[in-house]
């Protein structure tokens, strides 16, 4: 299992590929699993947002997880995500990440209904108390419109089932306030490729990373450079791919443009599942440049 201290570094939080009838491509999986491992990523995330969960059933979800699981084969952390809007729900995804082999479960704040702090506090500390998996806090108020605060994470941050955080707000200020708050208590991470280095510079420990899918290896030198104290490596790394990164934070999702850049890659992200759009052709063309001037294309 995964604990505060082992939850660190490039997190990469890896598309499903679909078939061209729309079934999980365990293949494609496994390919993307295998990619990710050989550039230095640390740990695996699972159906995700990037994973498009809201998107899968029950079963595709533990279905990703486990060809996942086996493909790594023990090589680096599978951490899966669990979200859903109720409680009961959320355990239950849990438990089957669980058994499809995952250390660790990460959950979103439920969404749909706006709640207040006490019900945010009390599903999370619920499913900290009954899940067989260590658990990490994922707050995305853009998506969920429920916002993990950082007196909520501090709260949070003292019970035993409770790990790391995943913090993927635009605000850089909360993701200080909350190192501020907790210290050392749980794993503080990022989820926004773009805040990589300057998360590092103020204690955070990692990313869950949507780039990382696509550029693996660069996200992994951002972080070398870091433990190394070699700050200036560090940032110049964290600039030159910000050119992809601009394109993998942009609303209606950055779901699409992973898989495009994964596909003029030659790895077979496959197609979004609708309702999610697929891009303009200007918005390939932007992609497709990125890669070249990361010298990947």
């Amino acid at each position: 299992m995964l604990t505060r201290e082992t939850l660190r570094g490039v997190i990469p939080a890896i598309v499903t590929p679909f078939t061209a009838v729309d079934e999980v491509d365990e293949a494609a999986l496994g390919a993307i699993t295998e990619f990710v491992i050989q550039n230095g990523a640390h740990a695996i995330m699972t159906t995700g947002g990037t994973g498009e969960f809201p998107h899968l059933t029950r079963e595709e979800r533990a279905v990703v997880t486990k060809v996942v699981v086996q493909a790594s084969a023990g090589r680096v952390p599978v951490i899966a995500g669990t979200a859903a809007c109720s409680t009961r729900e959320t355990l239950e995804l849990t438990e089957d990440a669980a058994r499809a082999g995952a250390q660790a479960a990460i959950v979103v704040s439920p969404f749909y209904f706006h709640l207040p702090e006490q019900a945010l506090y009390k599903h999370f500390a619920d499913l900290a108390a009954a899940a067989s998996l260590p658990i990490v806090l994922y707050n995305n108020p853009l998506y969920t419109g429920n916002q993990i605060t950082a007196s909520l994470v501090a709260e949070l941050a003292q019970l035993p089932g409770i790990i790391g955080l995943k913090q993927s707000d635009a605000d850089m200020g909360k993701l200080v306030e909350i190192k501020r708050r907790v210290g050392d208590a749980i794993a503080v991470c990022t989820g926004i490729d773009s805040q990589f280095y300057p998360a590092l510079c103020v204690g955070g420990v990692g990313i869950f990373s949507t780039a990382a899918t696509v550029i693996p290896r660069q996200m992994v030198d951002i972080w070398d450079a870091f433990q190394k104290g070699d700050h200036t490596g560090a940032l110049a790394a964290h600039m030159k791919v910000q050119v992809l990164n601009r394109f993998l934070e942009y609303d209606p999702g950055y779901v699409a443009p992973c898989k495009e850049a994964l596909r003029l890659l030659g790895l077979p992200g496959g197609p979004v599942r609708p309702p999610l759009p697929e891009l303009t052709a200007e918005e390939k063309t932007g992609i497709a440049d990125a890669l070249r001037q990361l010298g990947l294309l």
